[in-house]
């Protein structure tokens, strides 16, 4: 699989929109692959008030998924702005329950609640 194809990342202005194209995201090159492309569009793009990572289909990722995640939302905090989660599975949801994330990100049922909702600037 492409680089590209692993994930895709939309820039909407201030919302930033990544999106795993995987339903299981767990070898590490892949991971590694997707990180350093997140991080170089992000880092591109200038500074968005919101970055919403879309988890749309993904049913299993392993433990880089929620360091990148803390990753981003570090930068992403340090400019103002934050790191929102979408369409999440209820299984994966109990992942950030178990490790208390769930407490540091905000949730949303879908994309476009996560891209409306209060705060983000269009």
């Amino acid at each position: 699989m492409d680089q590209k194809d692993i994930v895709k990342i939309t820039l909407n202005g201030p919302i930033d929109v990544v999106a795993f194209a995987m339903a299981s995201i767990t070898d590490a090159q892949v991971i590694a692959t997707a990180s350093k492309r997140i991080r170089e569009v992000l880092e591109e793009a200038g500074r968005p008030s919101r970055v919403v990572f879309d988890f749309e289909g993904v049913n299993f990722f392993s433990s880089q998924i929620l360091g990148l995640l803390l990753e981003i939302r570090a930068r992403t905090q340090a400019t103002g702005g934050k790191v929102v989660i979408s369409a999440i599975s209820p299984s994966l949801h109990r992942v950030f329950k178990t490790t208390n994330l769930d407490k540091i990100f905000e949730f949303f049922p879908d994309r476009r609640a996560a891209m409306e909702a209060p705060g983000t600037t269009r």
